[in-house]
C-alpha cells in the first residue's frame, strides 16, 4: 500500500511540474505574442507587472522587464501562503510562477499582428486556457490567487470586490497610458480570459461521486480525512455476478478535489468502484474546499 501511495504522489508531482511547465509557455506566449504587440493589459499581477514595465520605460532611467516585475509582485504573497495555506502549495506556486516569469524573459517576442482586437481575443483566449490547465491540476498561478485562498480560508468570504476593483485600476491604467479605445481592450481580453479558464476548469463545479466497496468504514474514514464532505450511506446491496455483499456511498465534491478522492481510495480500497458524474444542480449548502 505504501508503494501504491508513493507512485501515485510522485505521478501527482510530475503532473503538476509538466503542468507548470506548460503554463509558463502559455502565458509568455500570451504576453509576448499578444498582448505586448496589443498594448493590451492583463488581470491581476501579471497586468501590473506589464504597466510597470510600460511606466518605467518611458518615465525612469531604468526599466523593469514583465518577467522580472511579476516574480517580485508575488515575492510577499509567497511568503503569506508559506505561513497561511502550506508549504507543499506555496512551492509548486513558487515554480509555476518562477517559469511564468523567466518564460516572458527567455521567449523573443514574435508580434503576430497589431491589431488590438485579436491581440485581446487570442491573448486573453491563451493565458485563459493556461491559468485553467494550472487550476485544474491543483497549481496557483500566485498573485490575487493567494490572498483569495487566504480570506476564505480564515472568513469564509470570497474577494470578487478586491478583483473588480484591482482589474478596474488596471483598465483605467490603460486608458491613461495608451487612450480609452485600449483600455476597453484590455477589458475585453479580461473578459476573454475568464471565460476560457471556466470552460477550461471551474472550482465550481460539482461532481457526484458512487462509490461501491466492501470496505465502507475505512473509506469513509480516508475520504473525510482528505475531504471534508458529508457520505450517505446505503447499506446491505448486494453484487449481481458474485452476489457478495457491498455498500454503496454517495457523496458530492468539487472538479478540484478530485485528485484528493483519488488518493483517498487507493489508502482505503484500492478494488473500490467510483462512479463520477457530472451534478448539474445542488440544493443546500456546499463547503467551499480550498487547497
Amino acid at each position: 500500500m505504501d508503494d501504491v501511495q508513493k507512485i501515485f504522489k510522485r505521478h501527482q508531482y510530475v503532473a503538476k511540474l509538466s503542468t507548470a511547465f506548460i503554463y509558463g509557455i502559455l502565458v509568455s506566449i500570451a504576453v509576448n505574442f499578444f498582448w505586448n504587440p496589443g498594448h493590451i493589459y492583463s488581470s491581476g499581477m501579471t497586468g501590473f507587472s506589464q504597466i510597470l514595465n510600460t511606466v518605467s520605460s518611458r518615465y525612469f532611467p531604468f526599466t523593469i522587464p514583465t518577467g522580472i516585475g511579476l516574480f517580485a509582485l508575488n515575492v510577499p504573497l509567497f511568503l503569506l501562503a508559506w505561513k497561511a495555506i502550506s508549504h507543499q502549495f506555496t512551492i509548486f506556486t513558487i515554480f509555476a510562477v518562477f517559469l511564468s516569469s523567466f518564460m516572458i524573459q527567455a521567449i523573443n517576442p514574435v508580434p503576430l499582428t497589431h491589431d488590438p482586437i485579436i491581440c485581446a481575443i487570442f491573448g486573453g483566449a491563451v493565458n485563459g486556457f493556461g491559468t485553467g490547465l494550472a487550476l485544474k491540476n491543483g497549481i496557483s498561478t500566485g498573485g490575487l490567487d493567494i490572498l483569495g485562498i487566504v480570506i476564505r480560508n480564515k472568513t469564509g468570504k470570497s474577494i470578487g470586490s478586491i478583483n473588480i476593483a484591482f482589474n478596474s485600476l488596471i483598465i483605467i491604467a490603460a486608458a491613461l497610458i495608451y487612450g480609452w479605445p485600449y483600455a476597453f481592450y484590455s477589458a475585453l481580453s479580461i473578459f476573454v480570459n475568464a471565460k476560457v479558464m471556466d470552460m477550461t476548469f471551474t472550482k465550481q463545479q460539482r461532481m457526484q461521486v458512487m462509490i461501491i466497496t466492501s470496505r465502507p468504514n475505512a473509506v469513509i474514514d480516508s475520504v473525510q480525512n482528505h475531504l471534508r464532505r458529508g457520505i450517505t450511506i446505503v447499506h446491505n446491496a448486494e453484487g449481481a455476478y458474485h452476489h457478495n455483499s457491498t455498500t454503496i456511498l454517495f457523496t458530492v465534491i468539487s472538479r478540484y478535489e478530485m485528485g484528493e478522492l483519488e488518493e483517498a481510495l487507493l489508502e482505503a480500497d484500492t478494488s473500490a468502484f467510483a462512479s463520477i458524474s457530472d451534478t448539474v444542480k445542488i440544493l443546500g449548502r456546499f463547503y467551499e474546499d480550498q487547497p
